[in-house]
């Protein structure tokens, strides 16, 4: 049996749940180190799953624990109350020692179990200073880790292809992140008032997220370094003992014409400003933050990478690159051609309402009813 389908069935001693009753679902959905990665891509598709979850009948729990800490939940257990709340499924979206008692809580008790890979052994390197190295390391505990579920849900059907290859001996399937364009509104109204902060013009040239060299930091600084626009990375970097020495190399002596934000208050105000989403990046299992620049309706230049085949199609939505020389050529026609950026913006606009809220909470509430009825969802 293939790889990422080593069985169509969950626990046989799960009850199958009587389809004629309509019973709300209480699903435990989980992001250990939660306050730590609010600003994250794993923190955001989290916080989307939420939102989408919320226009349904899913009751959402967002701590396992009883009394919402695992040191109160070891105090309950110690009465012997247990430490775990009551849920119908457990979805978790990270890969650290909470998730791995959830697993194992889910495990020993026959509640549906979902992990949802938000890492992968590829996307983990060229992150933080020694990422790389520890990176096939990660790759055998991810493989053990991902193992354990009924279902693993990912972002994409490339990084499902990455999974199978470890192999993960468990069912696999893609579903869109998505994107939030109800928390974009508004982003046009501080336009004049990032532009005039971080002192850009013209036509800006932007990045959203965090500073990482697998997202493409040395070809965003290389092909800045070549042309005469302004370019802003709007997002956190890592100064400390962990970050990369690219990182810290680039943001301490950026080219004159790149602005490093850092930290900003509100993400809306990056889409309001730039003009052109540039994204060279490496490795990526989705990248909701294109999908936020499309939502706003902005041209997107990517590099031409694997994931981003099944989702953008170049000269349609999006315009795909290989080189900097590519890079370069892509962004001086958008800024010859008003018109060609404009089509682009709104094709992207079209593209980034298939990946709405509404169809994720759907998709997320089908997979949830599945798995309680002993069936893995279709993919």
């Amino acid at each position: 049996m293939p790889p990422g389908d080593a069985t169509e069935s969950v626990a046989s001693n799960r009850p199958p749940r009587n389809s004629v009753t309509t019973v709300s679902i209480r699903a435990l959905n989980y992001l250990e180190l939660e306050s730590h990665l609010d600003r994250s891509g794993i923190g955001t598709a989290t916080a989307q799953q939420r939102a989408a979850l919320s226009h349904t009948d899913v009751d959402v729990v967002t701590s396992p624990w009883r009394g919402g800490h695992p040191a109160v939940g070891s105090l309950s257990a110690a009465v012997g109350r247990g430490a775990f709340r009551d849920y119908d499924l457990a979805h978790c979206n990270l890969v650290g020692p909470g998730s791995v008692a959830v697993a194992r809580h889910a495990t020993a008790n026959g509640i549906p179990l979902v992990l949802h890979s938000h890492v992968t052994r590829e996307d983990f390197a060229e992150s933080f200073r020694g990422s790389t190295t520890v990176a096939p390391f990660l790759g055998r505990y991810l493989k053990w880790f991902y193992s354990q579920a009924d279902l693993v849900l990912c972002p994409s059907a490339y990084t499902k292809s990455v999974l199978e290859s470890y192999p993960v001996d468990a069912p696999i399937r893609s579903m869109t992140n998505g994107v939030d364009t109800d928390s974009l509104a508004g982003f046009e109204e501080l336009r004049e008032e990032y532009r005039r902060k971080y002192d850009l013009s013209g036509m800006v040239v932007f990045a959203v997220g965090n500073v990482f060299e697998r997202k493409g930091l040395t070809t965003f600084c290389e092909v800045a370094e070549a042309t005469d626009y302004d370019f802003a990375w709007f997002g956190p970097y890592d100064t400390g003992p962990h970050a990369s020495r690219t990182v810290n190399r680039w943001v301490a002596n950026p080219p004159a014409n790149v602005t490093f934000t850092g930290w900003i208050d509100d993400i809306r105000g990056a889409f309001g400003a730039g003009d052109v989403y540039l994204f060279p990046t490496k490795n990526e299992n989705q990248g909701i933050a294109v999908l936020e620049a499309m939502a706003c309706g902005k041209a997107v230049v990517l590099r031409d990478i694997p994931v981003f085949e099944e989702f953008y199609t170049h000269g349609h939505d999006c315009l795909k690159c290989d080189t900097d020389a590519e890079f370069r050529r892509a962004l001086d026609l958008l800024s010859r051609d008003p018109e060609l950026r404009r089509r682009l913006g709104e094709n992207a606009r079209e593209t980034a309402a298939e990946h709405s809220l509404d169809r994720v909470g759907e998709r997320l509430e089908a997979t949830y009813e599945a798995l309680l009825d002993g069936r893995v969802p279709d993919p």
